[in-house]
């Protein structure tokens, strides 16, 4: 408890933010294609304008949750954490639940998203399409579009649309370093972490037989129905493009993953990602712990959201 209290306080003192005064919640779903401007939220109050002989003070810092739709499917939704009234442009986290890509949802993510908001950034916590709703690379284009969304409404949300850091979960961890290494970088990506990651899904298919654990097994039929229900071999193009570290390149954003030694998402998968971008420049940090935890029970473990978060936060410090 104590480091966590000293994380936050080192985050507030490298960002200058601070915490929000009051909180409010509120639900509003804007269109995420139109050019968004500011606006009262329904359940907020207008004070009268002050007569020239009052002194008016800045209204309390609010906190806001906003429901945004960024796509027609129900699964394209993601959930904004911000402040109404704020004097600051605050540096936004993404939020990527888990769940073999077949299943979670965002509902999971709101512990972790709490404990970033509560650090001072705006988190958007989002949910995308599973492999039974769309094959890949549909998953990844869900993430890149709910990015893209957030920023293009930055005004809104008071958000730095070119200071933001991605956290995934297991499957969410494979969605997040696919969006660390897409084309060739995206702008404003400053840092991408994953717990877990599945960063080799054709690893992952050659560890899942026949002598393999359950958990292998299992993450081998997922990789398969993320890929449509095709094995490698009759859909190379389509596990190509699921490979994280077939894609690396000088632009990607600096990563950080977290395993268990025991895990059935073995470090090795990660560390193949690491000697990808090394040649290229781009750092990429392994971190292991004893046992065999998986994603949050392995984020619960001592001291992995507390170095998880320093991580963040050196990278979205200015």
């Amino acid at each position: 408890m104590k480091k966590a209290a000293v994380a936050g306080a080192l985050a507030l003192a490298a960002l200058g933010l601070s915490v929000p005064v009051s909180a409010h919640a509120t639900t509003v779903s804007p269109q995420p294609t139109a050019s968004v401007s500011p606006t009262p939220s329904p359940s907020s109050s207008t004070a009268p304008s002050p007569s020239p002989s009052t002194t008016s003070t800045p209204p309390p810092v609010q906190e806001r949750k906003t429901l945004v739709k960024y796509g027609r499917h129900v699964k394209q939704r993601m959930d904004v954490y911000w402040r109404a009234n704020d004097p600051l442009t605050r540096p936004v986290v993404f939020m990527i639940h888990g769940g073999w890509w077949s299943g979670g949802d965002k509902a999971y993510m709101k512990a972790v998203t709490r404990s970033y908001f509560d650090l001072g950034y705006v988190v958007v916590n989002i949910n995308y399409r599973l492999s039974g709703d769309a094959r890949w690379p549909a998953q990844r284009d869900d993430a890149l579009d709910a990015i893209a969304t957030a920023r293009l409404m930055a005004g809104q949300f008071g958000l730095d649309a070119d200071r933001y850091a991605i956290i995934g979960f297991s499957a969410g961890g494979h969605i997040a370093a696919s969006v660390g290494t897409y084309g060739d970088g995206l702008p404003g990506l400053r840092a991408v972490v994953g717990v877990s990651p599945v960063i080799s899904p054709l690893s992952a298919y050659a560890d899942g037989g026949a002598d393999a654990t359950h958990e292998q097994r299992k993450l081998r039929q997922a990789a398969v129905a993320l890929a449509g229900g095709c094995r490698p071999t009759r859909c190379p193009r389509v596990w190509s493009s699921m490979e994280v570290p077939f894609h690396a390149s000088a632009g990607d954003a600096p990563m950080l993953s977290v395993h268990s030694t025991r895990e059935f998402v073995p470090p090795y998968q990660s560390e193949l990602l690491r000697e990808s971008l090394a040649p290229y420049g781009v750092n990429m940090s392994v971190r292991k712990y004893p046992g065999h935890y998986h994603s949050s029970p392995l984020f619960r473990e001592p001291g992995v959201a507390e170095t998880i978060q320093t991580w963040v936060i050196g990278h979205l410090a200015y």
